[in-house]
């Protein structure tokens, strides 16, 4: 299914909002599922966690971290154009506890997949306390609608920018301990969610990872995306994407999602002299 691309806005260098005309998933979804999309016919399939979504629009809204050849064309698209693809809602909503003290962590363009989580939190009748990672001020995205839904909201800076001089798992380190919360919600780069995982295993925390493993048909048929979770093969397009954080094995998933590292090179380099992609 083709879906149209009704409105496009820069949040940070390389991070892009795309709402796009999706009036059936925007019916169903919830938070923490995710959608695969193709930008163009060439193009590779790649899964994006929706972000938001307008009734009144009809429409979703996705984040995209151009960082590769598939998400460098989805970025290029404009207002007007359509995604070759898109398939949804995708994969098991994220589960929500009531009247609790929760955190919310993210790092990077995963602040933007944490956004739905935080609002289905507060939603709950949770008090919510969230704590997020950028490079530096200029990479801080969706600060107002974050702190829109949450009850508290820190920020860590890698070079000290803005709010806590630090990473995120720091700020955490500074703000919190044993008893803190009684359950949360991880989402951003594996060595980030491993991080926070081994900083909060012996709180009592139950603390959830949005994980992001390599995914191509989002079925659960080919078997790219599995990852494993307490000792058992789970695959995250169908089980997940979300897992008992402290029971992933961070270290197996970040050498899978590295198995391709050369090709994606190759195909940032690669010019078709047949115009072909």
């Amino acid at each position: 299914m083709s879906a149209l691309i009704l409105d496009k806005r820069q949040l940070a260098p390389e991070i892009t909002l795309l709402e796009v005309e999706a009036p059936r998933i925007q019916k169903r979804w919830r938070a923490g599922q995710f959608i695969i999309i193709r930008p163009l016919a060439h193009s590779e399939r790649i899964p994006l966690t929706i972000v938001d979504s307008s009734a009144e629009r009809h429409s979703i809204t996705m984040v995209i971290q151009a960082v590769g050849k598939t998400t460098r064309e989805a970025v290029a698209l404009e207002p007007g154009d359509a995604l070759c693809d898109l398939v949804g809602p995708l994969g098991e909503p994220a589960e929500i506890c009531t009247g609790e003290r929760v955190l919310c962590m993210a790092g990077g363009v995963g602040v933007a997949e944490l956004l739905p989580v935080a609002r289905a939190y507060k939603e709950a009748g949770n008090t919510v306390v969230a704590l997020c990672g950028a490079r530096s001020d200029a990479y801080r995205i969706l600060d107002a609608e974050l702190r829109a839904c949450c009850d508290e909201l820190h920020w860590a800076t890698d070079d000290g920018t803005y709010g806590f001089h630090g990473n995120v798992v720091q700020l955490l380190l500074s703000l919190a301990g044993p008893g803190s919360f009684a359950e949360g919600h991880v989402i951003g780069p594996i060595p980030m969610m491993k991080a926070a995982a081994e900083a909060t295993r012996g709180w009592g925390l139950k603390l959830h990872a949005s994980l992001n493993p390599i995914m191509i048909d989002g079925t659960g048929m080919c078997g790219g995306c599995r990852v494993t979770v307490g000792g058992q093969v789970r695959f995250a397009c169908v089980d997940g994407p979300c897992f008992d954080a402290h029971e992933v094995d961070f270290d197996e998933m970040t050498r899978r999602n590295r198995a391709y590292r050369e090709m994606e090179q190759l195909a940032l380099r690669h010019e078709c002299r047949l115009g072909l992609g």
